[in-house]
């Protein structure tokens, strides 16, 4: 029984506080009784109501209890939105958060992240090594077709690629092909995209080239000073004493008798490491969000940038002059002055050789592009013109009869890991940083784009440590930075790859070439290299056509491709994506400090409001004025926020109480001089037009904040200088639409009063809802006087 009594009294306790909480409406007409808005006959019809309900609820309530209820319900300030339709009228009230104990939280999870059990340490080791969880569930009769096709293709395709793109980073071919062996299997152990293709990529390659350059400079090497081969063009075998003699040089440290290829890749293994810890205190600290100020237009600006500049480092081969390797700001339109002094110097042999591969990779990739539906697999255009390219070369005699440049020899095998030098890392732990950025940003947006496509999910923070540590362990085994490649990407996906299966496929590819078929390489002209990594550029290049329709969209995104591919082409490419960064970021400010304000209008026969200069046959409400400001209020653009509303409204508050204040001054001046008013009121002789108060056509204000995100304290400030501006011209100010953050935020700045009293007669949840209490506040206004 006393458990009974207790769930009754605590029912009619939650039914009492409902009373006392909440006025009473009426549903007709949407607005609550009160002693200024209801006739005689309602409020007594009301309060007979409310007495009545009191009188049961004390019957069955003990008297104490009541007072009690009633003293928690006057505690909390009633904090409710109202909304309205045709028929009827209820509360939206916010809900009660408990604020959470920070210290305690953060206690909590430090426990959690230093504790120790074995099913932590097996999930944490599963985590940092995905292959762990997928490989055990793969399916082979279903995926290992698939992962061998695509494996074998990208590899065929990466030989060529790798030992190209060494020219991008003023490395020899061997250390491209070392690079693309450690990505492909440590990405294959941590990755978790299983589409996506790591390895050697052009963009990577320039930034790690143009370090290099600068500190060959810097260390008084000659750039333009190639080594002599050492092998004759006749031996295609390889040369063990030449192997030993070589890379003695590479292993025993950088001292003075260290060589340009030593001393080379020393700074691009440095460069590589310091780049990979970068990314790896990324995923730790979590800050894998910096690539969020990336945007689409800065990257393919800052990738077609490069782009120019890349094509422009091939030219000389193409064309076959030598000309001094400019450095720093400025490089592209310095090459081109010297290829236009030098261009009587061309080579005959390979601008015809250029020609020819120009012309055959491009129409094969045209071709490839046309009917890739029809192809199983892509055709491997780079290695057929390679080994045609060598052959032709090699029994032609050409580096010898024409003076052409050829590859030279690349020798087999390893050579023995080593400790990156560390005063080295000091040189250049500022390109690393940008180097890290931009790999890791490419890895994150092909994974996120091929997880779209192929319905699984990928981790962004997991990705971060695998490109870190594609970077990091390859730095001691003599390799350079890596990222994954969009086109070989492409290529994989194409090809029925399912699984990193296939990028271990493609290592062993690699590793073939390492360990028996490098040497076949030797005669390869250079410019061969350069026109395949020229047409590797067609992607990137195209972007120009896209110029219109990007214009055409969105002008601002047009503006910040053109000055991030400007400034990556004229400057310097980390400069160019800084700037990039920088301008994209202003535009935004730019964009937020003046955005669209407008006054708006009611459809007609509907509770919906737009723009009045936007759409046709709005009909504006008499007596009030709806504004609109699309943007957040903060302190860049309040003076904007200001200036629209008394421009659109056609009313300066601040002014008008400054006339009103003159011509109050006046005539009463007028009046201690004894001056007759006239009809109007106004001196005959001193008065003058200026003074005469304006005649306002609104009385109420409304302020759509539906399209405002947030209020900082200046914001705040704002609204409440309006607020008190306006109610000196007895204008009322209405706020409409406004989202739970922008209502904390007056709140907290003291918007509504300190007991929130008035917050029912400021703020609405609709804009309709708005207006039909200011036509309630006017019709009252007419009926008292």
């Amino acid at each position: 029984m006393k458990r009974l009594y207790a769930d009754r009294i605590n029912k009619r306790e939650q039914r009492l506080c409902k009373l006392t909480e909440k006025p009473l409406f009426n549903s007709s007409s949407g607005t609550a009784f009160s002693k200024e808005s209801c006739a005689p006959e309602e409020l007594c019809y009301c309060a007979l109501i409310r007495n009545l309900l009191w009188i049961y609820c004390s019957c069955f309530v003990p008297l104490e209890k009541i007072h009690e209820v009633k003293a928690r319900t006057m505690e909390r300030p009633l904090e409710a939105t109202k909304m309205e339709n045709s028929t009827s009228c209820f509360f939206m009230e916010r809900k009660a958060h408990v604020k959470a104990r920070r210290k305690e939280i953060v206690l909590a999870k430090l426990r959690k992240s230093f504790s120790c059990t074995p099913r932590k340490l097996k999930n944490f080791v599963m985590d940092f090594l995905p292959v762990l969880r997928w490989l055990p569930k793969y399916q082979c009769k279903e995926y290992i077709w698939g992962d061998v096709m695509s494996g074998l293709v990208i590899g065929i395709i990466l030989v060529p690629q790798a030992i190209a793109y060494s020219l991008l980073a003023g490395l020899k071919p061997i250390y491209s092909l070392y690079t693309s062996f450690f990505a492909n299997i440590i990405y294959f152990l941590m990755g978790t995209s299983r589409h996506v293709s790591v390895g050697i990529f052009s963009l990577i390659s320039l930034m790690v080239g143009q370090v290099v350059d600068r500190e060959l400079l810097l260390a008084g090497f000659d750039l333009n000073d190639d080594v002599t081969p050492a092998l004759g063009p006749g031996s295609l075998q390889t040369d063990s004493q030449f192997n030993t003699t070589v890379f003695n040089l590479t292993t025993e440290g950088m001292n003075a008798e260290c060589g340009k290829e030593c001393y080379a890749i020393g700074i691009a293994t440095a460069l590589t490491f310091v780049a990979g810890v970068y990314q790896v205190l990324m995923g730790v600290f979590r800050l894998g969000f910096v690539s969020m100020y990336l945007s689409e237009s800065v990257l393919d600006g800052f990738a077609t940038g490069a782009s120019l500049t890349i094509l422009t480092a091939q030219v000389k081969y193409l064309i076959g002059i030598k000309i001094p390797r400019s450095q720093g700001h400025g490089m592209l339109v310095i090459t081109w002055i010297n290829i236009f002094r030098n261009i009587s110097q061309a080579n005959i042999c390979d601008i015809i050789t250029s020609s020819i591969c120009i012309v055959v990779l491009v129409t094969a990739k045209e071709l490839g592009d046309r009917y890739k539906h029809k192809l199983k697999f892509p055709l491997p255009t780079e290695l057929v013109v390679i080994v045609v390219a060598t052959l032709v070369s090699h029994y032609g005699n050409l580096n010898e009869v024409y003076s052409s440049s050829v590859s030279g020899a690349i020798p087999t095998g390893f050579i023995a890991p080593k400790v990156p030098r560390f005063d080295l890392m000091i040189r250049v732990a500022i390109d690393a940083l940008p180097l890290a950025v931009v790999s890791f940003v490419f890895t994150v947006s092909l994974s996120e784009m091929c997880a779209k496509k192929y319905a699984y999910t990928i981790r962004a923070n997991q990705e971060m440590f695998a490109v870190g540590f594609c970077n990091i362990i390859p730095s001691f085994f003599h390799s350079f930075a890596t990222s994954a490649a969009l086109a070989k990407t492409l290529v994989k996906t194409s090809t029925g790859c399912q699984t990193q299966v296939s990028g271990v496929i493609s290592a062993m590819v690699v590793l073939l070439v390492l360990l028996f078929l490098a040497p076949l390489f030797y005669s390869l002209q250079k410019c061969v290299l350069a026109c395949i990594i020229i047409v590797s550029l067609r992607g990137a290049l195209r972007k120009f056509r896209d110029v219109p329709a990007r214009y055409h969209v969105n002008k601002v995104d047009t503006v910040v491709w053109v000055v991030t591919m400007f400034a990556s082409a004229l400057i310097s490419t980390e400069i160019g994506l800084l700037v990039g960064i920088v301008f994209s970021m202003l535009c935004i400010i730019v964009r937020t400090q003046q955005p669209r304000t407008a006054l708006l209008g009611q459809i007609p026969d509907t509770n919906f409001y737009e723009d009045d200069l936007e759409y046709e046959n709005l009909s504006s409400v008499p007596k009030v004025k709806i504004f609109r400001f699309e943007a957040p209020l903060y302190y860049a653009n309040r003076n904007y926020f200001l200036k629209s509303l008394y421009r659109l409204t056609d009313l300066d508050p601040n002014l008008e109480a400054a006339r009103r204040k003159k011509y109050e001054k006046k005539e009463r001046q007028q009046l201690k001089e004894g001056n007759q008013p006239t009809v109007n009121g106004l001196g005959s002789r001193d008065t003058t037009l200026q003074l005469v108060p304006k005649q306002i056509d609104f009385q109420a204000l409304i302020v759509d904040c539906s399209s405002i995100p947030f209020l900082d304290t200046t914001g705040v400030n704002t609204l409440k200088e309006i607020l008190k501006d306006y109610k000196e011209l007895n204008i009322s100010v209405l706020l409409a639409c406004c989202n739970p953050s922008v209502i904390d935020s007056l709140k907290r700045g003291g918007y509504f009063g300190k007991d929130f009293g008035s917050m029912q007669e400021m703020l609405f949840y609709s804009i309709h809802n708005a207006v039909r209490f200011a036509k309630d506040q006017k019709l009252t206004a007419d009926s008292s006087v």
